[in-house]
Formats: C-alpha cells, structure tokens, sequence
C-alpha cells in the first residue's frame, strides 16, 4: 500500500499526538524544502538555523490544526519566507552591511534575479515539497539517481535495500507519484495555463 497511500497524513496524526519518531520523520522531509527558502533571503549558517528553528517551533504548535496535513509544504513556504523576513527586519544581525563595501554591493547586486533564476527556485522547492510526500524509499531512490556521478545498481541495492531488478519498476512508481503530488501538479497546471494563454513560461517539462 505504500505507493497508494500518503504517509503525510498518518505522520501529522501521530506527532500530533506527541510521537517523537513521526515527528523526527516530518523533519528529515521537510528540512531540505525549509532550509532552500530560508537560504534564498541570504542569511548565513546560523542565521538560517535560527530562523528555521522557529519555524519548526510554530509547526508544533500548529499541527493539530492542520485541517489538511498535506498542505504541510504550502505552510512551511508561506511561514519560512515570513520569519526569514522578520528576521532580517528585527535588528538581530550582528554585522551591519556596509553600502560602499565592495563584497556588499556584489550580493545586492545578485539580489536581483533574473525571472529565469526565479523560476529555477520555484522549481526547486515544488520538486521538494513533492519528494517529500514519497515513502522513503521512493525518495531516496530519486535523489541517489541525481547524485552525480550516479551511483552503480549495486550501491543502489545496498544504499536503499531495494532489488537492482526493482529499480528501474520502482523509479517509475516514484515519478509518476512525484507527478501527482498536490504541489507538482497544481505547478504544472499553472505553468501550462501560462503557457496557453502566451504569459510567462515556466518549464513544465522539468517535472514532467
């Protein structure tokens, strides 16, 4: 039944309830999409660390509230991007950035991106929100396939258990519920309607 059922809800339940296991497991899927958004606002090391520390803070206490616990990725987004913000706003960093110094006026520069690199970003968060409601061998399938170099069958078979004949039958499993994950779906949707009615691209094929 794992590759029918989402593991996300049942999760949500549990560390609801206080287990600190699912809890630990909700962490360890959502970290890699919480620490992407976080770093886009150009915080250092720690920084990044404090503010996702309170991001998780809030999730525990909003976690029984979650009326769709697959929403979890929209919310961590929406909540990383504002506590990031206020961080930057409340007078916390140490070190005042000077305008005139030459290090300084290279990251306002690079600020600015360009809508490409936008859409790169916003790429990259839906694929792990999305890689985040796989069962953990799905995931961790994927994310050994984009290793680079890519691992043998073999390290693969030994790294996640699964048979190196299975490989190939579960990486498509893994794809096509990758696909249908609420997050990658509704992107793709938006994108084609971009598409469609000749406004900005976003590069569907990418997830498709």
């Amino acid at each position: 039944m794992e590759d029918e059922i989402s593991p996300v809800t049942a999760l949500v339940a549990a560390a609801a309830e206080g287990d600190q296991q699912a809890w630990s497991e909700l962490v360890s899927r959502y970290a890699p999409l919480l620490v992407s958004v976080i770093r886009r606002f150009r915080l250092t090391p720690s920084e990044t660390e404090d503010v996702a520390q309170t991001v998780w803070l809030r999730l525990v206490g909003h976690l029984d509230r979650l009326q769709e616990p697959r929403a979890m990725p929209g919310w961590i987004v929406t909540t990383a991007r504002r506590e990031a913000l206020r961080y930057l706003s409340s007078g916390r960093r140490l070190e005042p950035n000077d305008p005139l110094d030459p290090g300084f006026q290279a990251i306002a520069a690079d600020l600015e991106e360009p809508d490409e690199g936008l859409f790169r970003a916003e790429r990259h968060e839906v694929l792990l929100a999305g890689l985040a409601e796989l069962p953990r061998r799905q995931r961790d399938l994927l994310l050994l396939l984009l290793e680079d170099p890519r691992p043998s069958y073999v390290e693969i078979t030994e790294r996640t258990g699964i048979p190196a004949g299975s490989i190939g039958p579960t990486r498509s499993r893994a794809l096509e519920r990758l696909r249908r994950s609420p997050r990658v779906r509704a992107y793709v949707e938006s994108a084609e309607r971009s598409e469609l009615s000749g406004g900005d691209q976003h590069d569907a094929a990418t997830l498709g």
